[in-house]
Parts: C-alpha cells; sequence; structure tokens
C-alpha cells in the first residue's frame, strides 16, 4: 500500500494529539500521508518504558519519529533505539516554543545555536541508515530572518541535512504561550520560498495554516517539496481522504464518513481491554464529520461519553446511533 513518495505530504507532530491511535485513524484517511509521533525527548527513549513510547502498528508506515533534545550523544542513542522500530524517519525538533522545553535547551530555542543543530544532526545520521531530517521555525525573536535562517540551514545542510520541515512562523519565546505561537507571529510562505530558490538542492517541506488540499497546492507552488498539516488535519481529517488522488496519482480509500467509524469501533474493541489509552481515540475522532449533518451532535455525545467514563466502542456506537436517530427524524 505505501510506496516512496516524491511529494512528501504529511500530519504535523502535535503534542497530545498524534499519538499512535491517531496515527491508526488517519491512515484509514490516506494511504500515502506521512504521518509523524508526537515529540518524544531523547532521555525518555533511552531511559522511559519504549514501547509504550514508541510502538506502532505496522499500518502507519510512512511515519517518522520526532525526538527532542540537544545533547548530540543522547540524541545519537535514541535515534538508534528509534530506528530499531523501524520508523521510516527520525525528525529532529527545532521548533516547539513552550518554557518547558526551552528549560531543557531545545526545541526553538535552537534556532540561536546552529552549530549545535549541525552537531546533533551529524551524530543522528551516523547513528542510523534511516532518514532523518529537521523541523524548524523561521528563527527566534529579533532575529533578522533574512541572515539567520539561511546562516542556520547551510549550517544545518553543512553536516549532511537535505531535508528541512519550515513552519513559516517565527517563534516568540518570550510573552507568548506555545498555543499563541501557533496562530499569532504572521505566517511568511515568501521567506520558504526564497530558502527553496536559495538552496535548490535541499528538500524543503512547509508547515503553519495549511487548511486543506487546495490551499497546501497553492502555498507549495511550483518549487516547494510537500507540505504539512498541522490543526487542519486533526480538527477536518476528511481532508486527507484528498491527498493520495491529489498528489500520488492513487483512488482515495473510498470509504464512507460512517464505514470509518465502524472500523474505528472494531478498532477500539481490540484494544480497549487492554490498554486504557485507547480512550484518547475519542478525542482524536471528533471532527469525524466535521462540516456533516450531525457533526455537532457527534461531538456532543462522544463527549458526553468520555464524561460517563464508558469504554470508547460505546461511546462511538453511541454517537452513531444519535446521528441516525436525528436523521430519521429530519
Amino acid at each position: 500500500m505505501y510506496k516512496k513518495q516524491t511529494v512528501k505530504v504529511s500530519v504535523a507532530p502535535m503534542m497530545d494529539w498524534t499519538d499512535r491511535h491517531c496515527r491508526w485513524f488517519h491512515r484509514q484517511l490516506s494511504a500515502h500521508t506521512r504521518l509523524y509521533t508526537e515529540m518524544v525527548v531523547a532521555d525518555a527513549v533511552i531511559h522511559g518504558p519504549r514501547d509504550r513510547l514508541l510502538g506502532f502498528d505496522e499500518i502507519e508506515h510512512a511515519v517518522a519519529l520526532q525526538i527532542g533534545g540537544s545533547d548530540p550523544d543522547k540524541l545519537a542513542q535514541a535515534t538508534e533505539i528509534g530506528a530499531g522500530y523501524g520508523y521510516d524517519e527520525i525528525n529532529l525538533n527545532v521548533g516547539c516554543p513552550s518554557d518547558r522545553v526551552q528549560a531543557g535547551r531545545f526545541g526553538a530555542c535552537l534556532m540561536a545555536e546552529p552549530e549545535l543543530v549541525a552537531q546533533c544532526f551529524s551524530a543522528m545520521s551516523g547513528a542510523t541508515k534511516t532518514e532523518v531530517t529537521v523541523k524548524c521555525r523561521l528563527g527566534i525573536d529579533d532575529q533578522g530572518l533574512d541572515v539567520t535562517l539561511p546562516h542556520f540551514i547551510e549550517t544545518v545542510a553543512g553536516a549532511g541535512c537535505q531535508t528541512f520541515i519550515i513552519h513559516a512562523r517565527k517563534a516568540w519565546l518570550k510573552g507568548l504561550s506555545p498555543k499563541d505561537n501557533r496562530t499569532i507571529p504572521p505566517i511568511n510562505y515568501d521567506l520558504v520560498h526564497a530558502m527553496k530558490a536559495k538552496y535548490p538542492a535541499l528538500e524543503i517541506i512547509v508547515n503553519g495554516q495549511v487548511t486543506d488540499v487546495s490551499h497546501a497546492k497553492d502555498v507549495m507552488g511550483d518549487d516547494l517539496d510537500g507540505a504539512m498539516f498541522g490543526r487542519a488535519a486533526y480538527n477536518t481529517p476528511w481532508i486527507l481522504t484528498e491527498v493520495d488522488s491529489a498528489w500520488f496519482g492513487a483512488d482515495a480509500y473510498g470509504a464512507s464518513r460512517l464505514e470509518i467509524a465502524e472500523r474505528l469501533i472494531g478498532y477500539a474493541e481490540s484494544r480497549e481491554d487492554m490498554d486504557r489509552s485507547t480512550k484518547a481515540l475519542i478525542r482524536h475522532v471528533m471532527g469525524l464529520f466535521a462540516g456533516e449533518p450531525g457533526a455537532r451532535l457527534w461531538r456532543r455525545t462522544l463527549s458526553e461519553g468520555l464524561g460517563r467514563k464508558l469504554a470508547p466502542s460505546q461511546i462511538m456506537r453511541e454517537g452513531l446511533a444519535a446521528m441516525q436517530r436525528a436523521r430519521d427524524a429530519a
């Protein structure tokens, strides 16, 4: 089902969102969209419960592991461990602006230390034959982006990095929350295109406020190598059903939303007795019927089911039943 792609279209790594249950759901909607884990800190990869943190279903391929950290030796060790689980890509987080991440000296604050990022990349790529990539911002705080972003890319590319996923916003490390950093700094797609023009041999993928397939094509233009959906893929996941036909010459899966919901119920039933984390699936599928009649009732029924601490499969069954009753009464 999965084949190597020349254009990379993906769903962004998002904390508390893109766990293995979310990724399984998204894979039902698109065979070719590349999926990313939540960021996992290098220390957690090395010392934490690896199977819980790194395990994934084979259906998720192509799937990438995003790692956070700034110690080259630890990142190399974490990369080797992660690659051993069979990920198709290992990605270094140079974009998260949270205070906790800054305190650990990784994420977006590393935009100020391109030489260290180059050392980290070199250590990671030296630890595996799996593709290693970097996800970054345009820059941080008062940096002059026309100068600092090219310097960052040149320095990290000099260590061998061929793929940069660029969130087309600056990050403000002081004064804005992580949530505000996803919306308030203005989008600057032009600067991403300028980096592709300056470094045409590099693979440049754009991220940030990409709303749907049509918008992604407009943002990519004729030069960028891919696009990464963030919140749009989570809140309106049905947009992923257009990816395969839009870029990869493949038919969409063809399943209806109701059929996908039935698959999700089966998935939940197969896991919920053994894995309490399966309840997270309910949050991930809230947007399945977004824009459709009954979407609000679906969300409300799912929320109420969570409050009643019902099994995920039962919650979704009740959601479908409530929608059907509403449609029959209409």
